[in-house]
């Protein structure tokens, strides 16, 4: 049986976040595999409450964790990295990168209590990592982290390059800038396959430098007449500078708060990749400064409950508060599904007087390759085929007509889908189920195990727990109910509990004998008396725990 080159997203497509990409070369079924990138998503309350990470489904990979050679992390971006530590253990394979992701995906390693070790450093291309019959190479490209990555993937049956995330920055400030010529000669001669960012191809405009944004941002703080604060993602550490370097161009202060902010700048110091940073304050200094000539730059640009931006919306944090007058910049957008925390913020910050600036172009830029950049890259490369990846559905598909437009051909290959590349065009040849598991504070459950779903239905309907004592197959005593997330009291206006109660205690009093002795079907009754009786008060039907407890006689 001849050998064939596939390429199956686990995470990533179809989505923005989790990303997981395998590709694999060798007989169907028996291929040799690769994993780029190994990221989480993040929850919220309406589709997964309490949770408090999602990761890629890699059941398929782990049950084929002897077929894979290598594990390549692109970038240190959470949604590529994030899931490294607790995703190793079943799949065992080594895992590369280069010195700023390493570094990260170490720290992801040791909190999950793995080695870290089984992270090797790498430089970029030419550099080559072999790994069973892959060849790959990182090749610099700018976004909002330093040293991102695409790879560069040679096989038997051809070359792949994948961009990861990227944006054309020849001027990006921090990280290095984008290289037209460096993307020409290592991906020189026949590529059968690109596999391209998709998240900005809605994005009619050309994507604008990380360094446009300096001069705007310090005219913005200098004119502020009290005290300033400005959010960003913490991983861009490009911006995290540019809005220090403003705070003290403006005769500033400047005080981060938040550890994601403070590790990422340490972890850039530390690496090379941040020469140097302006002087900051610690939190316990900022307090005594005068507020005019104070600027804070925190974590939370997403709304995030815990970090600074969300506690100082709720009133103080490390003891600063914000006050009538001040200025909050986000110097970010909002990611899809984040809008409601955010709006929450910007509302408490509006009611405490603080004057806010957000989703405003001359102080953002995107990290990622807008359409006329996503046309660029497509010819810089110049592969035969075109996949669309990193992007929820409406992306993929845009991208894919994008490229077909252009004469590449292309297909749209959703989370499971398993593409054959061998063949003059890309094919599907088979689906795996590809759905997504929760870290639930320290277990790991997957999205089909009920769970969540039970979770979701308790927090909709209330519930109920429903006792009762029977001994020699008769009650003894009466029912009693406890009411969780329901009204007390109903449209009889007496209390939900008592007319439970009653109800209940009039079904036992004239159940069958054979009911009695079944604890099945007494538990199926009272349960059915419990929702309908709590329909009927509240218009309600609960979540309903029965406990029958049996005497021994």
């Amino acid at each position: 049986m001849s050998e064939r080159l596939i390429y199956l997203p686990l995470g990533g497509a179809g989505e923005i976040g989790m990303n997981a990409y395998v590709y694999g070369y060798g007989e169907p079924g028996k291929e040799r595999l690769i994993l780029v990138d190994l990221g989480v998503t993040f929850p919220d309350m309406d589709t997964t409450p309490g949770v408090d990470l999602i990761m890629a489904d890699t059941r398929w990979l782990v049950e084929n964790a002897d077929r894979l050679e290598a594990i390549f992390i692109t970038h240190a971006h959470e949604d590529h990295v994030g899931a490294v530590g607790r995703l190793w253990s079943t799949l065992r394979a080594p895992i590369y990168a280069r010195p700023f992701t390493a570094f990260h995906a170490q720290r992801k390693m040791e909190e999950a209590g793995q080695n870290p070790d089984e992270v090797t450093v790498v430089e970029p291309w030419p550099e080559v990592v072999e790994a069973g019959p892959f060849k790959v190479a990182f090749v610099p490209i700018s976004h909002s982290i330093p040293e991102s990555s695409g790879l560069v993937i040679d096989t038997p049956a051809g070359r792949i390059a994948h961009t990861g995330d990227f944006k054309i920055d020849t001027d990006p400030g921090v990280g290095e800038p984008f290289d037209e010529a460096l993307w020409r000669e290592a991906t020189g001669g026949r590529v059968r396959a690109l596999m391209c960012d998709s998240t900005n191809v809605f994005s009619s405009h050309p994507g604008r430098s990380e360094t446009s944004l300096g001069v705007g941002i310090t005219k913005l703080i200098a004119a502020a007449p009290q005290m300033v604060v400005a959010t960003t993602f913490a991983s861009n550490v490009a911006r995290v500078k540019t809005l220090a370097e403003a705070g003290v161009a403006a005769g500033r202060s400047v005080c981060l708060l938040g550890r994601a902010m403070r590790r990422m700048v340490d972890a850039s110091l530390s690496t090379g990749v941040l020469k140097d940073f302006p002087p900051t304050v610690t939190a316990e200094d900022a307090r005594d400064i005068p507020r005019a000539d104070l600027m804070l730059i925190v974590t939370g640009s997403q709304g995030e409950r815990r970090a600074a931006s969300a506690q100082l919306a709720r009133g103080k944090y490390l003891g600063l508060s914000l006050r009538e007058d001040d200025m909050f910049l986000f110097s970010s957008k909002t990611i899809p599904g984040n809008e409601r925390g955010v709006i929450r913020i910007l509302n408490a910050f509006s009611e405490m007087g603080v004057d806010v600036v957000a989703e405003n172009d001359d102080y953002h830029v995107s990290g990622h390759a807008n359409r006329p950049d996503l046309e660029r890259m497509h010819r810089i490369v110049g592969a035969e085929a075109i996949i669309p990846m990193h992007g929820e559905h409406r992306h993929l598909r845009e991208h894919a007509r994008l490229a077909r437009e252009s004469g590449f051909k292309s297909i749209v290959a959703v989370n499971g889908a398993m593409v054959d590349l061998t063949r003059a065009e890309p094919h599907v040849v088979e689906h795996i189920e590809a759905d997504r598991v929760y870290l639930d504070g320290t277990s790991m459950i997957g999205a089909l195990d009920g769970v969540v779903r039970d979770r979701i239905r308790m927090a909709l309907n209330g519930h109920v727990i429903v006792n009762v004592i029977m001994e020699d197959d008769e009650p003894l005593g009466e029912p009693w109910v406890e009411i969780m997330g329901l009204s007390e009291t109903g449209g009889s206006q007496t209390p939900l509990a008592d007319v439970l109660e009653e109800d209940l205690n009039q079904f036992l009093m004239r159940a069958e004998d054979k009911t009695l002795r079944d604890d099945g079907k007494l538990e199926e009754e009272l349960r059915r008396i419990a929702r309908k009786s709590t329909l009927d008060e509240i218009g309600k039907k609960p979540e309903c725990t029965v406990v029958i407890s049996r005497l021994e006689g």
